[in-house]
């Protein structure tokens, strides 16, 4: 009888514990959105000087959720599991120059775009290479699983470059642009516009652009609810000014699509 009492009282103990371990995860969803974030991508999200993570899209994310009621959390992810990470549960939202693609809705839902954007080529200042032609040959660097490998597949210039290297992120990719390991990037035209703020002297964009793309917010699939208020809070920030506040702090003119 013992035996069976002391029995009784561990597995007691350890559904406690489960049920609180469960609980504290449920109440932190609750009150708190989990945003998935490339802590690399400026101006959208990314680490300041103090490694403080600032960005257009940390600023619109975190007064999107204060007209929901809700708290935010920043969860830097590895890019190419963002939707891995969404679809688990470990995070709420893709949320950080997340380009809406068919084959991504197929994973997750959006919200309504908010953002234009393009796939465009950068190269070194001082390159030759001055239209997209002129990739033939050439070792190119882009992120990998991001919108611009998907742009660089879709055009015919893809099977005339000699190498394509994936990176970890951007920032990786123009570090090994700039040192001459590689004769071009594709990446998105907001980020490199950033960054040619910082060194204009450095970088070049070709004129033409791979693919027109649009940003969206990504939601795991089934979670319409979630969608609904999250789209409802980034509608009234479209009508009272808010977003119009955030896209010029960040580009000097207000960008964001009604």
């Amino acid at each position: 009888m013992k035996r069976i009492v002391t029995m009784m009282l561990a597995i007691a103990a350890v559904f406690s514990l489960l049920t609180a371990c469960s609980g504290k995860t449920s109440g932190a969803k609750d009150d708190t959105l989990i945003i998935g974030i490339d802590d690399k991508f400026a101006p959208m999200g990314f680490r300041d000087e103090n490694n403080k993570i600032v960005g257009f899209d940390i600023d619109l994310a975190k007064a999107a959720a204060k007209k929901m009621g809700k708290k935010v959390e920043f969860q830097p992810i590895d890019w190419k599991t963002k939707e891995s990470e969404l679809s688990s549960g470990r995070i709420d939202l893709i949320w950080n120059g997340y380009t809406i693609t068919d084959d991504r809705k197929k994973k997750v839902l959006f919200t309504k775009p908010y953002l234009k954007n393009a796939q465009v080529v950068v190269t070194r200042t001082d390159s030759k290479v001055t239209k997209l032609s002129d990739l033939e040959g050439k070792v190119v660097g882009l992120q990998s699983l991001s919108s611009a490998s998907d742009a660089l597949d879709a055009n015919p210039i893809k099977s005339k470059i000699k190498t394509v290297t994936e990176f970890k992120d951007n920032v990786l990719a123009l570090n090994d642009l700039k040192s001459g390991r590689l004769d071009a990037v594709v990446i998105d035209e907001v980020v490199i516009n950033y960054y040619m703020t910082k060194e204009k002297d450095t970088f070049k964009i070709l004129d033409e652009s791979l693919a027109p793309e649009e940003y969206g917010v990504g939601v795991k699939k089934g979670n319409e609810e979630l969608l609904k208020n999250l789209q409802k809070a980034l509608d009234d920030m479209n009508a009272d000014g808010t977003a119009s506040k955030i896209s010029t702090k960040w580009f000097g003119e207000n960008k964001v699509l009604k």
